[in-house]
């Protein structure tokens, strides 16, 4: 076996999936996701394991290349150099409108929420606008 060929066999693969779409597929060197009480980072040889993610940025590292990704919850499976992403939304983190979030942020908290219904609704969507306005605001 070729070195090459060895090497690509131990490459590490994340795959971001959503309901509607595969919006991302390539290889890393590291990744590192918004887990729903934490961040993690996987490299190559991680040990398998699935977690649920939260709102916040997927970051993938390949060489000197870093891609970020705004993630909105689902699930994270690592299993064998693939890191596979379900997700309910994905966007490249240079898309965010700031602007749009902070209104979303704005008009969400000035709603009166009543119930666990209405709580946990409100809830998400304030952690999800939060999270698109860290992305937005990190430096490129």
């Amino acid at each position: 076996m070729s070195e090459t060929t060895s090497n690509s066999a131990a490459a590490l693969r994340c795959v971001v999936v959503t309901p509607e779409e595969t919006v991302l597929e390539t290889e890393a060197d590291f990744v590192a996701l918004p887990l729903y009480d934490g961040e993690l980072g996987v490299a190559k040889h991680h040990s398998p394991m699935i977690g649920r993610l939260g709102y916040g940025e997927l970051r993938i590292t390949n060489g000197t290349n870093t891609t970020r990704h705004y993630v909105d919850g689902g699930f994270v499976q690592v299993a064998d150099n693939v890191i596979s992403v379900l997700t309910n939304r994905a966007i490249d983190a240079d898309t965010i409108d700031a602007d749009a979030a902070q209104k979303q942020l704005e008009e969400t908290l000035s709603r009166q929420a009543a119930g666990d219904d209405q709580l946990a609704i409100r809830d998400r969507r304030v952690s999800q606008s939060r999270a698109q306005l860290r992305i937005s605001r990190r430096p490129k």
